[in-house]
């Protein structure tokens, strides 16, 4: 199994936007998706959107829903997070995931025990 990699974090203003790439190249089977997830230091890892690669239904928190656009490019094994409207909570570092469960339901969309397949994180800095 690859590690997923992310990129394209950085330092924007709130109202800004980024876009986050995770190459995955762990989509061996066709029930699989990819997650993002957030985490800021001493507080937990939350999720942030998932997509499952079968049928490419997206899933998003509500703390982002209408602001963040997960999707995915198949040629490239490639899952993108636009992130748009930008707030300074927003502030994390993001982590890409990777699940063979899929996403078929927003329980198992969102659940972290469920991805196996961790990437090191990108640090996305909202400022005032």
């Amino acid at each position: 199994q690859v590690q997923p990699v992310e990129s394209g974090g950085g330092l924007v203003q709130a109202g800004g936007s980024l876009r986050l790439s995770c190459v995955d190249s762990g989509r061996t089977k066709s029930r699989y998706a990819t997650g993002w997830f957030r985490q800021n230091p001493g507080s937990s890892r939350e999720f942030v959107a998932s997509i499952d690669w079968s049928d490419t239904t997206t899933y998003y928190a509500d703390s982002v829903k209408g602001r963040f656009t997960i999707s995915a490019d198949r040629a490239k094994n490639t899952v993108y997070l636009q992130m748009d409207s930008l707030k300074p909570e927003d502030t994390a570092v993001y982590y890409c995931a990777g699940s063979i469960y899929g996403a078929a339901t927003m329980g198992t969309a969102r659940a972290i025990s469920l991805y196996d397949y961790w990437g090191q994180g990108t640090q996305v800095t909202v400022s005032l």
